[in-house]
């Protein structure tokens, strides 16, 4: 895994994401903008033995597998704090909140592949933008939910925000079902995004941009989502169910897993954009015996 300088001391890990630290002035150790996967643990902690870096804390964006998997591990290893806002530390806090997270996956599934994930932060990061003092650095905080209920956005010391997973890099553009708790408010955080003076901008998964790029990497973050909406909409030609307009949009995306759990994902996704397009007003809902069903605005 290598370790490359964006700026100053802000360094990223290149694994199956970027992982994002900073290493303090003094040197020797670090603080991470998150831990990646489960199954990098190795990977992570040969690359910091290799660069003589021990973590020195966890600053966390969002309690996700590939953002967080490594959390508990490290907190106990290294005897270090992790911080977390109040809604992302509520959710790890057990294998029943993380469904929150998973939604349509049984709990039992839940706890096999992500149990890891549950583990409680020393540090809650306040609820509001601004400065926060954190391992023997100061960053910048800003709060960019839609991901996940309390995601953030970090800038470092050396004026490098890592935006996690509030951005898509450009070579993620192509995305078939981007996920998003919430569409609309995930692209009200990628504004915040926009307005900020920052010297490079680190996405999470592979991705680096200058002060030049960035508003045109959010426009273009924008637009994916509205088309991928818009392609959605296009299959729900007659009242159609939940489960239908999942077959339908599986199908025009050619998502054919044969993994149940990714299917699940799938489906779970899909769900985001049709709420997307009925908080938007162009899906209606109707209920026939019980059941609901979906029509494009004005259809009957």
């Amino acid at each position: 895994m290598n370790l490359t300088q964006v700026k100053g001391n802000t360094y990223v890990l290149e694994g199956i994401e970027l992982i994002p630290l900073y290493v303090l002035p003094e040197g020797g150790h670090c603080i991470l903008l998150d831990t990646g996967l489960l199954e990098e643990r190795e990977d992570i902690e040969a690359a910091l033995e290799d660069a003589n870096l021990v973590p020195a804390g966890i600053l966390c964006s969002h309690s996700h597998v590939d953002h967080a998997g490594n959390n508990k591990y490290f907190q106990e290893k290294f005897r270090i704090p992790v911080a977390l806002t109040a809604q992302e530390a509520g959710m790890c806090s057990s294998v029943l909140t993380l469904k929150c997270y998973f939604l349509t996956l049984p709990l039992g599934t839940v706890e096999r592949d992500s149990g890891h994930l549950v583990h409680t932060p020393d540090v809650i990061i306040p609820a509001g933008d601004g400065p926060f003092p954190f391992a023997g650095a100061q960053f910048q905080i800003i709060h960019t939910p839609g991901h996940s209920s309390g995601q953030v956005a970090a800038v470092t010391p050396d004026n490098v925000c890592y935006a996690a997973d509030a951005l898509l890099s450009a070579e993620m553009l192509n995305a078939k079902l981007p996920y998003e708790l919430n569409h609309q408010i995930a692209m009200e955080s990628r504004e915040k995004l926009r307005a900020l003076d920052c010297d490079a901008y680190i996405m999470a998964h592979r991705g680096i941009c200058g002060p030049r790029e960035i508003g045109e990497l959010v426009r273009a973050n924008q637009v994916l989502v509205r088309r991928r909406a818009r392609e959605v909409l296009e299959v729900i030609r007659r009242p159609m169910t939940a489960s239908e307009i999942n077959i339908a949009v599986t199908e025009r995306y050619e998502l054919f897993t044969s993994r149940p759990s990714r299917a699940l994902r799938f489906q779970r996704n899909i769900s985001f954009l049709v709420e997307y397009l009925v908080d938007s007003g162009l899906l209606e809902l109707e209920s026939r015996r019980g059941v609901v069903y979906y029509r494009p605005r004005g259809m009957r």
